[in-house]
């Protein structure tokens, strides 16, 4: 007869309630599900998740935090409506984040990472011809998270996590704005320059591709 374990460990034990929601909401935020100025209640947020006040409160302030929602000071909590400055300064700062974040997982860029990054890329092209909007900006953040994780640049990739939750709504938007009828391109280049070993090639195809249609939201 085998006996239980009387204790669970860390890794079994369940999520705390307010864990739960921020997870939850940070996703629909990151991936474009809430439009851009949207507004949420707290009494809403407890209703959807049915927990109490304590945990939902808790949720959102780690999200306004990181800069994922907005608090006013009447109590009022949105998701971030960009200013074109503020969409020109996050452009801006991905433009130089991601492209060393590339070059540092050069080197570490094996045949089998590619290979995962070139599958990845062709769940971009579906999530498009099914004019699938979420689907096409998760694969697409799943495709440059991928990549940059063999970076082994930690501090650097929280950054770069932390400006694309701040435009999960505006990407979004963009995508509207795009009609996109095919994957970027920027990311066959991105591959073909992994495979060769191309560091200034690489650099310049990430800044290329993270950069030029949030211009395009700031004109």
């Amino acid at each position: 007869m085998t006996t239980q374990p009387l204790t669970t460990s860390p890794r079994d034990a369940p999520n705390p309630a307010h864990e739960v929601v921020y997870r939850a909401l940070r996703s629909r935020i990151l991936y474009g599900q809430i439009s851009p100025g949207a507004a949420l209640t707290l009494r809403g947020v407890a209703a959807e998740f049915k927990v109490s006040m304590t945990p939902a409160r808790e949720a959102v302030r780690r999200l306004a935090a990181e800069g994922a929602l907005s608090l006013s000071s009447s109590g009022r909590i949105s998701t971030p409506e960009l200013t074109t400055d503020r969409i020109e300064e996050l452009a801006a700062l991905r433009g130089l984040i991601e492209p060393e974040l590339a070059a540092r997982a050069l080197p570490r860029a094996h045949l089998a990472l590619i290979d995962r990054l070139q599958l990845i890329h062709s769940g971009v092209s579906e999530a498009v011809v099914k004019q699938d909007a979420v689907a096409y900006i998760r694969t697409n953040l799943e495709f440059h998270r991928m990549l940059y994780l063999r970076a082994q640049a930690p501090a650097m990739l929280a950054l770069a996590e932390q400006i694309w939750l701040q435009l999960g709504p505006t990407m979004r938007a963009l995508y509207g704005r795009l009609q996109r009828t095919e994957a970027p391109r920027n990311h066959l280049l991105i591959l073909s320059a992994l495979r060769a070993g191309d560091e200034p090639s690489l650099r310049l195809a990430v800044r290329a591709d993270v950069s030029q249609g949030l211009k395009l939201l700031a004109r």
